[in-house]
């Protein structure tokens, strides 16, 4: 809801020096950096409500950055470029999210004195104080990137225009450029990541049920699994440059699909954890894949003057209905077992294929597209 405000209001002083995607950028990382800077100088054991306060300002300040920084990645490159960027962008989210995850851990680890079972706030201020000067990293690159060319807003004589223009035309727009087939990509958007995020749920329960330890599955997952991951986002880039995004985008939804097949087959084997490796290199390797070919194909949807808010839509219905049907899982596992549930999930990604093969079609019927220039163009 706040991405019409982002994609259209401009900052006094800042806009003017850094242009419209990066000024909204630095100020968003300068507020992430300040709230985590709060989080780490506030006990919250003297005082929980601030902490509460400083928490939801670095997620709404993380928030309105997600919405920059795709305005900024959609137009900072032609339709041919979108899947290199969405596989470098997956690249970069997962190696941060280690260093957010693991990283601050380890900090905190290092940084404590004595008994290591109470908790420190000596520790927990270090360790959350380095992830404000990591914000550092992210303002350099907004001050050494160049600016992205953008279209000129129209002028608005009153409030009421202004008001069109930030709210209604974004959606409009995207209607009057896909007549109906406006309807058949949210359904796209909207179930594409349905089998991953109905299946991923209940995977940790999965692990402890069938008698994994905690070390065996962190090491499978952060080590096998964040690995493959980013072998994953990059082969989804390549691809998208090769096959187009479309064909990759296909061959995402079929092996997110076939990956919980495995798991079907993982939950017959009980504890075996070469299984496990095998089982969760697979899924994440797909899922990278996928991630990296359906964030190339959300960004070749927007019209780059309305390219916030368009995205910000996108990859809100992109989750909506998938983790409104996880919230079943357990129920459906409980009554049924493991085994059917995961090829249940599988089977969750059959009309996805076809949205696929259907949303394709619809670009072929489309006039050709000159290289390095969008659609609506």
């Amino acid at each position: 809801m706040w991405a019409p405000l982002v994609d259209r209001l401009p900052i006094p002083l800042l806009t003017r020096w850094l242009g419209r995607r990066r000024s909204w950028l630095l100020l968003s990382q300068v507020l992430i950096a300040l709230g985590l800077t709060g989080m780490a100088l506030t006990d919250p054991k003297l005082a929980l409500d601030p902490v509460v306060w400083f928490a939801v300002m670095v997620a709404f300040a993380s928030a309105t950055q997600d919405i920059a920084l795709d305005a900024f990645r959609i137009e900072s490159a032609g339709t041919e470029r979108r899947g290199a960027l969405a596989a470098a962008y997956q690249t970069g989210y997962r190696l941060a999210m280690i260093w957010a995850g693991a990283g601050v851990l380890w900090i905190a680890a290092r940084a404590e004195i004595a008994d290591v079972s109470a908790y420190q706030h000596a520790a927990w201020q270090t360790a959350y104080l380095a992830m404000a000067l990591s914000m550092g990293v992210g303002m350099v690159t907004v001050l050494l990137s160049p600016e992205p060319v953008g279209r000129p807003m129209p002028p608005s004589r009153n409030f009421a225009e202004w008001l069109q223009g930030a709210l209604v035309d974004p959606f409009a727009d995207f209607i009057r450029r896909y007549r109906w087939h406006a309807a058949l990509i949210p359904g796209l958007i909207a179930v594409y990541r349905i089998s991953d995020v109905v299946m991923g749920i209940m995977a940790n329960p999965f692990y402890v049920d069938m008698g994994y330890t905690k070390e065996e599955v962190a090491t499978v997952s952060k080590f096998f699994g964040v690995i493959m991951t980013l072998v994953g986002a990059f082969l989804g880039g390549a691809l998208s440059l090769r096959l187009g995004v479309m064909r990759t985008l296909m061959l995402g939804a079929v092996l997110s699909a076939a990956t919980n097949l495995l798991f079907a087959w993982l939950a017959g084997r009980g504890h075996d954890v070469m299984g496990l490796v095998f089982v969760v290199s697979a899924d994440n390797l797909s899922g990278g894949i996928a991630s990296a070919a359906f964030v190339a194909y959300l960004s070749s949807l927007t019209n780059i003057q309305y390219s916030a808010t368009q995205y910000a839509l996108f990859s809100s219905m992109m989750l909506l209905l998938p983790k409104w049907m996880a919230g079943f899982s357990g129920k459906f596992v409980d009554a049924y077992g493991y085994a059917p549930f995961f090829i249940s999930t599988a089977v969750l990604g059959v009309p996805v294929l076809l949205l696929v093969w259907l949303a394709t079609r619809h670009l072929k019927g489309a006039p050709p597209e000159r290289p390095g220039v969008l659609a609506d163009d």
